[in-house]
């Protein structure tokens, strides 16, 4: 279905991890994104980011607001991320992280990734470059960003986990997957690096059922109310107003 002009895949967990074993054995590449009330808030004005958004292959609800207003199965990107190695470890997969900006948090996810998932394999990392938004378009380093690529070209990975933010990941993908002809499966996993490292503290389960993650969040990071009351209220407001 369709939320705000955007289109998010309403399918349970089995069966999206059903669509990611398919990607595996395509002939074609495939980009996973997570929608979320704030990235669709941000897609209203930003017609290519609709558009980015629009040419996943697969689109997980991943986010309280969505699942509630479109009765759809809800599925963390964190949870998903963590999935896709559960399955990329038995089938052989390897993985390559890219983004969160920092070497320390990579290093750690790689880690902590190891322990859950002991033969996966995770054949490298980058914590990306320069990236900025200019009218709504990407802006990277040519000769960064070239040099990135070629990193990765080098070591062959079926899946690449990309986390520079919403927006920018989705958009980076869409713009490079097709330099990286190995890659089967690119997703944006945002923030789910810190997480999984520890940087940051997941909300309690019972919160996260509940959807009540944002109050978590404004606990233990006050700095976020503005992101918070976009992923609210201004999503309830505009999907009230604009329903389609």
């Amino acid at each position: 279905m369709k939320i705000l002009g955007i289109r998010v895949d309403n399918y349970s967990k089995l069966e999206t991890l059903q669509k990611v074993d398919e990607f595996f054995g395509s002939s074609k590449q495939n980009k996973i994104f997570t929608p979320n009330p704030e990235m669709l808030v941000d897609a209203q004005k930003d017609e290519y980011f609709k558009k980015v958004l629009n040419s996943g292959e697969l689109n997980v609800c991943d986010g309280f607001g969505l699942a509630l207003v479109g009765k759809l199965h809800r599925y963390a990107g964190v949870d998903l991320l963590l999935d896709i190695c559960k399955l990329a470890e038995a089938k052989n997969k390897s993985v390559f992280l890219l983004g969160s900006g920092s070497d320390e948090v990579l290093e750690k996810t790689k880690e902590n990734l190891l322990k859950q998932f002991p033969k996966l394999q995770t054949v490298g990392w980058d914590k990306g470059g320069k990236l900025q938004i200019v009218d709504f378009r990407l802006q990277v380093d040519n000769n960064e960003n070239e040099k990135i690529v070629s990193d990765i070209n080098s070591l062959t990975p079926d899946i690449l986990f990309v986390a520079f933010g919403h927006s920018k990941q989705e958009k980076w993908i869409h713009e490079n997957l097709a330099k990286m002809p190995s890659v089967k499966i690119a997703m944006g996993v945002g923030g789910s690096f810190d997480y999984i490292s520890g940087k940051i503290k997941r909300a309690p389960r019972l919160m996260r059922k509940f959807g009540l993650e944002w109050i978590y969040r404004l606990i233990k990071e006050p700095k976020r109310i503005g992101r918070i009351f976009k992923a609210t209220f201004v999503f309830l407001w505009l999907y009230l107003t604009k329903y389609d």
